[in-house]
């Protein structure tokens, strides 16, 4: 973490003071954005810049609602019916991204991108559920069972006591609220060459062969 010096801490109390928004401060200051609401979190603005506040505050709301709108309608236009080669392209560049090396191993904490990439596998793969292995990394703070009916419910497999289950040492239950979970794919070989094969081919717009492609002739 960067250390703040008390003259910059003196610099974002008199910004803020005077109507400051968090993103002025981050960019007069050359700080970034958390640093500046750390210490800017508990100052006080001053009656006569109040009004320059929450215009500022305003306008820039009303700026990310419009590129919202503009990103939603760029997304509805570009997916607006999603195929088979879409699926699988997407399946490949999660697990390059996220995906062991050496068998097929795909892991996250993010339930929405664990559940994306078992629809692909499902849907386009053809994997069945009696191959799909579910494991979970969990810290000591976090409690199993809501855990595993969380991820029961986000991968649609019935996950119980039995289910693997590796604790890590530590607090993380702010941070990652069910721990991460792991899926494997039994007799995975096929599909991880397939998978490197999508992303060589990828690739060959830049030149270059990727990871997978590499450790799966090794």
């Amino acid at each position: 973490m960067r250390k703040v010096g008390n003259a910059n801490i003196r610099n974002i109390a008199s910004l803020r003071r005077r109507g400051f928004s968090i993103p002025e401060m981050s960019n007069k200051l050359g700080i970034a954005k958390s640093t500046v609401s750390r210490y800017a979190r508990h100052v006080a603005i001053l009656p006569q810049y109040r009004d320059r506040w929450l215009a500022r505050r305003n306008a820039s709301k009303i700026t990310a609602e419009r590129n919202w709108e503009f990103a939603h309608r760029v997304a509805r236009q570009l997916l607006e019916k999603v195929n088979e080669r879409d699926l699988k392209l997407i399946a490949a560049a999660l697990y390059w991204a996220e995906g062991a090396k050496r068998d097929f191993s795909f892991s996250n904490t993010d339930p929405e991108m664990i559940r994306l990439f078992l629809y692909a596998l499902r849907k386009v793969f053809n994997i069945k559920d009696a191959r799909i292995k579910i494991s979970l990394r969990l810290y000591e703070d976090l409690n199993k069972k809501q855990c595993l009916k969380f991820w029961s419910k986000t991968t649609s497999v019935h996950l119980n006591k039995s289910t693997s289950i590796y604790i890590l040492q530590g607090s993380k239950k702010g941070k990652l609220q069910y721990g991460m979970c792991r899926v494997r794919i039994r007799k995975g070989g096929l599909l991880l060459k397939e998978f490197s094969a999508i992303m060589r081919r990828v690739n060959t717009l830049t030149g270059s062969r990727s990871s997978m492609d590499r450790t799966a002739h090794s």
